[in-house]
């Protein structure tokens, strides 16, 4: 049967390039002008049937292509066989044989679809990629949090005084991890332009605590250039654990932002890129909260924020370096000129990331961070801009600072088995506040987890996880332990079409 078809299609191939041929192959010049047009008209008449025959050679391609490729196929479909189909081409090519050069025109090499061959690589091809999971989580917190955050473990959600929350105890359920996602890849002569779209069901913001349509990738990318929704090359998605628990150590960068992005250099192990990305920051009024002159100021971002990385991978594993510039500025609406708290600050941050493969089933998964006024892209931290007392200039008395921290991640992924994996570690999140918050302010956060997870099928995990978390308050002296239990049920798919 391939053969067959084989056979069918260089048949095809063959007068299709004849037809070409007699198309833009130039006459000689010696030959008178009656001749020429008898010969023309000639060819024309054998074009017509190398048409029709051409047409057949399609017909019989596609039946043989709608056949099951058994040995009895039916004689006379796709054989190579001699007859009056090959008398015609043989005639075409005697009388192009009158026409020095023709058979040298200048022909475009035409692939299996009719497009130059310099549009597409041969065997390349466009895919689409269809993915997601279910999942539902469920457990038991022996502590307690913000009702809206109870089903994940964030440190800055721990009660910042006794009993905020209500008595200790909650049990939680949740399918919000499920997701959905889509993924193209179409090669160009501009290299290959890649798609991303992909949501979830995890609340967030004036969502906090529903399950809900939550937007996570709308990403494309072309050779060196991006745009869209994606992560921030200030951050390092591998760092994070393969843990059950939603949102992850509160001491890692990790920011979905929309942004511009150029990749001046990608290699097969190193990488370097820069993005213009989408600015914003959060600050409060510490002790001086509600008074009437600070009621009218308003978040100003007249730049983008920067950010630079650069990743270089190796035997051992890999090591990234990232870099985070941001201007932050806001207005006071009701200024005057003898009180005004209009300002800006500049903001800052270094991130250096690790994976290191200790073993063939064990990673350790590293990072360190450190900024001023970057908490907008931590993953669980709170005000970029804190109130600092300024009482040396009566007009601007107190005055807006950008928060120094430190974030840390140190994991282990260990594969047991097929079947079994573990992660341990922890994280950690400290903010050097200014001397306006208010004491019962976030000043420093921990988080801590170990699990064991159990892969029963392709596709299907289940498992479960212990894990550890501590609030500390900024002046007052509390602080919060929080201890949960988590178990979780996964169930992924996904399917690749090519086309």
């Amino acid at each position: 049967m391939r053969s067959n078809l084989k056979n069918a299609r260089n048949n095809a191939s063959l007068v299709a390039v004849l037809f070409l041929s007699v198309m833009w192959g130039q006459p000689a010049k010696a030959q008178s002008q009656d001749t020429r047009k008898q010969d023309i008209q000639e060819l024309k008449d054998k074009l017509q049937q190398l048409e029709q025959m051409m047409g057949e050679v399609k017909g019989k391609i596609t039946v043989l292509e709608g056949q099951p490729g058994t040995q009895n196929s039916e004689a006379g479909v796709g054989e190579s066989k001699s007859g009056p189909n090959d008398a015609l081409v043989s005639s075409v090519v005697n009388s192009l044989d009158h026409y020095p050069g023709a058979h040298a025109a200048a022909i475009p090499t035409v692939g299996a679809h009719g497009a130059q061959a310099d549009q597409k690589k041969p065997g390349s091809e466009s895919t689409l990629d269809i993915y997601g999971f279910v999942m539902m989580d469920s457990g038991y917190d022996f502590g307690q949090s913000d009702p809206s955050w109870n089903d994940v473990l964030r440190p800055t959600k721990l009660p910042s005084f006794p009993n905020e929350f209500g008595p200790n105890g909650q049990a939680f359920f949740s399918v919000k991890q499920t997701r959905f996602g889509t993924k193209t890849s179409t090669p160009t002569s501009f290299g290959d332009l890649k798609t991303t779209f992909e949501f979830e069901l995890f609340g967030t913001g004036v969502d906090a605590g529903q399950t809900t349509f939550r937007l996570r990738h709308a990403w494309g990318e072309m050779g060196h250039f991006g745009a869209g929704q994606t992560w921030s090359p200030f951050m390092d998605i591998n760092v994070f654990p393969n843990s059950i628990e939603y949102w992850g150590p509160n001491g890692m960068v990790f920011f979905r932002n929309v942004q511009f992005r150029w990749t001046p250099i990608k290699t097969a192990h190193n990488t370097f890129m820069i993005a213009a990305e989408r600015p914003g920051a959060s600050g409060d009024q510490g002790v001086y909260s509600g008074r009437i002159e600070l009621s009218n100021i308003t978040p100003q971002f007249i730049l983008p924020d920067l950010s630079m990385q650069g990743h270089f991978d190796r035997k051992w594993g890999y090591f990234q370096i990232a870099s985070m510039f941001r201007r932050i500025a806001w207005v006071d609406n009701n200024a005057t000129s003898k009180l005004n708290f209009s300002g800006s600050a500049f903001g800052w941050g270094i991130n250096a990331s690790s994976n290191l493969k200790f073993k063939e089933s064990t990673t350790g998964r590293l990072q360190l961070v450190y900024g001023h006024g970057i908490q907008n892209y931590m993953n669980d931290a709170p005000i970029d801009i804190g109130v600092q007392n300024n009482f040396s200039n009566p007009i601007t008395p107190i005055k807006g600072v950008p928060l120094p921290m430190i974030g840390a991640v140190a994991f282990v992924d260990h594969n047991w088995s097929p079947k079994f994996s573990s992660t341990f570690g922890g994280s950690m999140l400290n903010i050097w506040n200014s001397d306006a918050e208010a004491p019962s302010d976030f000043h420093q956060g921990y988080y801590a987890l170990t699990n064991l997870l159990y892969y029963p099928i392709k596709n299907v995990m289940a498992g479960g996880e212990f894990q550890y978390g501590r609030r500390v308050n900024f002046r007052n002296g509390y602080n919060f332990n929080d201890y949960r239990v988590q178990f979780s049920f996964k169930y992924s798919y996904g399917k690749t079409f090519a086309f």
